[in-house]
C-alpha cells in the first residue's frame, strides 16, 4: 500500500501506528517509543492512496471529513510528529509531489483583483461574530501577539503588540493615519486613544466594518475614527502614517509592487508606514494547499527577500526590520486552547466538521511557527532617509510611556457579539472559485 510505503520512509523519530481501511495495523518508527506513540485510523480505502500522493492537501480533508481518526494521542501530537520527521526528510517523493502541485497553482491562486479579494475576505472574516468571541482576546485581535514574558495572558500579549507597533509610528497630534486591513477596529481605536490623531480604517469584510463602526460610536471616537469598506487600491490620501497588521498575507505576490507603490503615493513626504505580516524563513514557495483552499483562499506568506525587493522597486526606505519568531506559535496555542474549551458551543453554531477544520487549521499553523520556518516581520518604511530617528531608543521610550497610561490598558468597547445566528446562512462551506 502506497501510504504504508510513504509513512515508513517518513517516520524515523517517535512512533506511529496506522490502522488501515481493512483493519490491519502497521507500525512505523522507533520501537522504544511505541508505548507513548500515536495511532491513527483511515476509514476509506481510496483515500489512503490520495493521502500518500498529495498529503499536504488530502490529510486535512480526511481529518475534516472524519475519515482520518486519531485513536491514540492528539491531532497536535500527530502533526507535530509528522513535521519533526519531515524537517529531516524533505526529499520524500510524496512531499515533493504535493509541494510541486501547490507550486503550480501558486501564481493563479495569488491573483487577487479587487472583486476576488472581497470574496476571499468574506470566506473567512464574515463568519459568525460569536465564533471569534470564543477564541480571540477581548479586543478581537486576529494577528500575532507580542509576549513580553512567557506567562503573559493573551489579553496582555495583544495589548503589548499594539504598544509595540504604535511605538514605531512616531505619532503626533493632528496627524492622519490609515489602517489597511483594520479588522474589528482595535488598533485604530487604540491609536486614537493614544494621541489626538484622525484614523481611517479600511476592510473588505462587512462583518468587521459593522462592528468596528459600532465600537467607535460606543467609545465616543467616531469623530476621529472612521471605517470604510474599501480596497487599499482605491484609497486616497495623503496620510502621515500608515499601518497594516495581518493584511499583507492576502495581497498576493503578483501585487506586491503595486501595493508598495500605492503606499508610497498615499504617504506624505515625511510619512511613516509600519507593516506587520507573516513570512517564511526559506525562499519563496507556496503555502499549505489545504490552508489556501479551505481557510485563506488567495493568501500567501512571503520570504522577506520578496517583500524588501518590492519596497526597493517602489523607491521607499526600509528604516527598521524586526523578526518575531515564536510569538505567533504562542498566540496560536492560546487560540487553540480557547477554541477547544468552547468546542461544544462552536459546534452548536456550525457543526462538527467545521470544528475539525478549524482544529486542523489552528494546530497546523502553530506547528508551522514552531518547526516549519514561519515567522512574523515588522517593517518600518519611509519616503525620506531622515524621517525617523537614527537610533531605536525612541521606540523603547514610547512603549514605556504607553505602559504608564492606565486608560490604554483595556480595550475600547470590548467586543461580545449578541447577534442571532441561523446556521443555514453561515457560508463556511463555500469554496472560492479558483
Amino acid at each position: 500500500m502506497l501510504l504504508v510505503t510513504m509513512l515508513r520512509s517518513l517516520i524515523r523519530e517517535g512512533s506511529l501506528t496506522l490502522i488501515d481501511a481493512q483493519g490491519r495495523r502497521h507500525f512505523f518508527g522507533s520501537a522504544s517509543a511505541s508505548a507513548t506513540g500515536i495511532t491513527i485510523r483511515v476509514t476509506d480505502r481510496t483515500l489512503q492512496t490520495w493521502i500518500a500522493i498529495n498529503p499536504l492537501l488530502k490529510l486535512g480533508e480526511a481529518f475534516a471529513d472524519g475519515k482520518l481518526v486519531i485513536e491514540q494521542g492528539t491531532l497536535y501530537e500527530f502533526l507535530d510528529l509528522c513535521a519533526r520527521n519531515l524537517s529531516k526528510h524533505e526529499n520524500l517523493s510524496s512531499y515533493r509531489l504535493s509541494y510541486g502541485l501547490a507550486a503550480l497553482q501558486r501564481l493563479y491562486n495569488e491573483y487577487n483583483p479587487v472583486e476576488r479579494s472581497r470574496q476571499n475576505v468574506a470566506h473567512h472574516y464574515d463568519l459568525s461574530g460569536r465564533l471569534y468571541d470564543l477564541f480571540l482576546d477581548d479586543d478581537r485581535q486576529y494577528s500575532c501577539a507580542y509576549f513580553e514574558t512567557p506567562d503573559a495572558t493573551l489579553e496582555q500579549a495583544q495589548l503589548a503588540k499594539k504598544r509595540h507597533l504604535a511605538s514605531k509610528l512616531l505619532l503626533k497630534p493632528g496627524q492622519k493615519v490609515l489602517d489597511i486591513g483594520c479588522g474589528w477596529g482595535g488598533m485604530a481605536l487604540y491609536l486614537a486613544r493614544l494621541t489626538e490623531v484622525d484614523v481611517t480604517g479600511i476592510t473588505l469584510s462587512t462583518e468587521q466594518l459593522t462592528l468596528a463602526r459600532r465600537r467607535a460610536l460606543l467609545a465616543g471616537l467616531d469623530d476621529r475614527v472612521h471605517f470604510d469598506l474599501l480596497d487599499y487600491r482605491n484609497a486616497t490620501g495623503p496620510f502621515d502614517r500608515i499601518i497594516s497588521v495581518g493584511m499583507f498575507e492576502h495581497v498576493g505576490a503578483p501585487h506586491y509592487r503595486r501595493f508598495f507603490t500605492k503606499l508610497r503615493d498615499l504617504l506624505t513626504d515625511d510619512g511613516v508606514a509600519v507593516l506587520h505580516a507573516i513570512g517564511q524563513r526559506d525562499g519563496p514557495g507556496p503555502i499549505n494547499p489545504w490552508i489556501k483552499k479551505y481557510i485563506f483562499p488567495g493568501a500567501y506568506t512571503p520570504a522577506l527577500s520578496e517583500v524588501v525587493r518590492a519596497i526597493e522597486k517602489a523607491g521607499l526606505w526600509v528604516t527598521d526590520i524586526e523578526i518575531l519568531r515564536l510569538h505567533y506559535a504562542e498566540t496560536l496555542r492560546h487560540w487553540r486552547l480557547r477554541f477547544e474549551a468552547n468546542r461544544k458551543t462552536i459546534a452548536s453554531i456550525y457543526d462538527e466538521r467545521f470544528c475539525r477544520m478549524w482544529e486542523f487549521y489552528l494546530v497546523l499553523c502553530e506547528i508551522g511557527f514552531r518547526t516549519r520556518g514561519n515567522m512574523v516581520f515588522q517593517i518600518q518604511i519611509s519616503k525620506q532617509v531622515d524621517t525617523v530617528p537614527l537610533t531605536r531608543d525612541y521606540m523603547i521610550k514610547a512603549e514605556r510611556r504607553q505602559q504608564d497610561e492606565a486608560r490604554l490598558q483595556t480595550p475600547v468597547a470590548a467586543l461580545k457579539s449578541d447577534e442571532v445566528i441561523d446556521p443555514q446562512t453561515i457560508p463556511y462551506h463555500v469554496e472560492i472559485p479558483g
